[in-house]
């Protein structure tokens, strides 16, 4: 099961690295509950499909500035690190899902990603 993500590297050394993100969990999600869905009732009825409209939205909304990354994640994402922002803190390489390892080592610092998605 694929959930999808936004992603915004924060600080980067070697093998270790620092990342926000936007979770937008799906029917398909591994566990279709979070933070502001505590029954799952909303996530279950999004398709993969529109957690990605949704996540391309709110890509779309902070390259034209309309909002910012942190603003977006603290109400929209369905990670728990939305209450930082979607700022998850340090974390070495294998400690993350692959997909989310790979589209944050493959970004310059303060780079934003395309969708991603990630068994979350």
């Amino acid at each position: 099961h694929l959930s999808i993500s936004l992603f915004v590297p924060r600080f980067q050394a070697i093998m270790s690295f620092r990342a926000s993100h936007i979770l937008v969990k799906h029917e398909e999600s591994r566990r279709c509950a979070s933070w502001k869905d505590e029954n799952g009732d909303v996530i279950r009825k999004r398709t993969k499909g529109d957690a990605a409209k949704m996540l391309e939205d709110f890509r779309a909304k902070i390259v034209s500035g309309e909002s910012t990354f942190e603003a977006i994640a603290e109400v929209e994402s369905d990670c728990a690190s939305a209450a930082q922002g979607g700022d998850v803190g340090p974390f070495d390489e294998g400690e993350m899902q692959a997909p989310f390892h790979a589209a944050v080592a493959a970004l310059e610092v303060g780079e934003m990603s395309q969708v991603v998605y990630t068994d979350s």
